[in-house]
């Protein structure tokens, strides 16, 4: 059995040219691939009419998407600790703990940070149901730290639009190998979908888009050092692209850098995840107009490491 509904938009003077499948992409929560398989099967009409994914949508179009959904796929709401940080009527921030995804996807319908916030709230935003409303943005499962969902639409909508135009403020911590030459800097090498692994990102696919990471050395331990990352753009798996490029990969991460021991003269370290988090996340709320700006504390696992390679350097400087 599945539900069929349809959603509609108008689009406005600022999203002129911007191509269809995108378009639906951002209006409508959707993964690129959902979009472009939307367009194929007609299921989306601009001006009543059946187009193709390459149109670039007009100020004034009316796109209708009609969306068939599996009554099965729903999102289940659980009681669930995570740390919320804020909460109002119109969105959630929350302190994701690492090993939590994000919204359920295949292998993981439950436990989730969407399962929890549902469990949380009754009213959630459309955009993006059933399993990922008001998500405007997401950090990887074994990455910790701020991320904020909004609870309706219109919020929604507006945090899309601070996104679109980086005026988003967010800061990362990450443990990285090695010690970078400088002291801060910026990493600018483009990234797009591997084309040996579709799972991966990479700087050197035929589709990338410009990617800019700025970072300040904030400890040297020789072996490693602890990087203040600040995002100009704001690609999937960025810093952990970036700073695998650079010679540096994230510690704990053994999708890009497999660096997941590190053998010290005061004993092995076994890194179980890769070390990043999402320490602070600022925005101007949508609807009030308020700036807010929050921060998280390192979670336990990384500040262990971190004062076990404290410990590391200090004997190495004696």
């Amino acid at each position: 059995m599945e539900s069929t509904f349809t959603r509609n938009l108008t689009v406005e003077d600022s999203e002129k040219g911007v191509r269809l499948d995108q378009f639906l992409s951002e209006k409508f929560g959707m993964t690129r691939s959902q979009a472009d398989k939307s367009i194929r099967e007609a299921r989306v009409l601009v001006n009543r009419l059946i187009t193709k994914q390459g149109y670039r949508v007009k100020p004034g179009d009316s796109i209708e998407l009609t969306l068939h959904q599996p009554d099965m796929d729903v999102l289940i709401p659980e009681e669930l600790p995570i740390g919320v940080v804020y909460e109002d009527a119109h969105l959630v921030v929350a302190d994701k703990p690492p090993g939590m995804v994000m919204y359920p996807a295949a292998g993981h319908d439950r436990g989730t940070l969407m399962n929890a916030l549902a469990g949380r709230h009754t009213r959630l935003a459309t955009v993006g149901a059933p399993l990922r409303p008001g998500v405007v943005h997401r950090i990887d499962k074994d990455t910790s730290g701020l991320v904020v969902v909004a609870l309706d639409d219109e919020t929604y909508y507006g945090l899309l639009s601070q996104f679109r135009n980086r005026t988003i403020k967010r800061k990362y911590l990450v443990l990285i190998l090695g010690r970078p030459v400088a002291p801060r800097g910026e990493l600018t090498l483009p990234i797009g979908r591997s084309t040996a692994d579709r799972k991966k990102m990479s700087t050197r696919s035929r589709r990338s888009k410009p990617a800019v990471t700025r970072w300040i050395l904030l400890e040297d331990y020789s072996v490693a050092s602890l990087i203040e990352a600040t995002l100009g753009t704001g690609r999937t798996h960025q810093i952990r692209v970036h700073w695998a490029a650079a010679g540096h990969p994230v510690l704990g991460d053994d999708t890009y850098g497999r660096q997941c021991t590190l053998e010290l003269d005061t004993g092995r370290v076994n890194i179980d995840r890769q070390m990043l988090h999402a320490a602070l996340l600022g925005f101007t709320h949508p609807i009030t107009g308020q700036v807010l700006e929050f921060k998280s504390p390192l979670p336990t696992d990384m500040a262990g490491v971190m004062a076990l390679l404290r410990a590391h350097a200090s004997a190495a400087s004696r």
